[in-house]
């Protein structure tokens, strides 16, 4: 496994000590699905910004079994292959539980392939309420998206913005290589 990157929030002291610290500790699995020149991605209009699709492992479940159930109630996907495991990050981020200090989180990315059509999603409230949906975009427009985002640094910009990005330079470079 590819570790892409280790990122600690800019909020918090770098490096950092954890001890005596209460740490929640998160995993989490995305996909990346592509098709042609577009990319499958998340557009969340309360933060302006593209995420890959996918979320929080469930306790007692596999990170592709998590990838499945996410994949599908965010975008509706369904005949989901699992092909490869691209790589992770892990990060030190704040978190809103008051019982916790901050929040561990190790994310891991699998390229997937998913049937021709997109299903109704099925969005958790507050998913629902940020006004996310599903989105077939090319990588060069939500990368170009995302940059200015983070470049002009809103008071609505979330926590995520960073680390997906990475990773969608990431999966730019990738392709990239494969047309060389």
């Amino acid at each position: 496994m590819q570790r892409i990157a280790h990122l600690i929030h800019d909020t918090l002291p770098n490096p950092i000590d954890t001890h005596g610290l209460r740490v929640l500790e998160r995993h989490a699995a995305r996909a990346i699905v592509t098709r042609q020149d577009k990319i499958l991605l998340l557009y969340t209009e309360r933060y302006d910004d593209f995420s890959f699709p996918g979320g929080g492992i469930d306790p007692g479940e596999s990170p592709e079994a998590g990838l499945h159930r996410e994949l599908y109630e965010e975008t509706g996907a369904a005949d989901i292959d699992i092909m490869a495991h691209f790589g992770y990050v892990t990060e030190y981020t704040p978190t809103w539980k008051p019982q916790w200090d901050l929040m561990h989180q190790t994310s891991h990315w699998f390229t997937c392939r998913i049937g021709e059509t997109l299903g109704e999603a099925r969005l958790e409230d507050y998913e629902a309420a940020n006004g996310m949906s599903a989105a077939w975009v090319s990588l060069d427009e939500a990368l170009d998206h995302n940059r200015r985002v983070i470049a002009s640094r809103p008071a609505t910009m979330g926590l995520s913005i960073q680390r997906e990005t990475l990773v969608l330079e990431k999966v730019r470079a990738s392709v990239s290589e494969k047309v060389a």
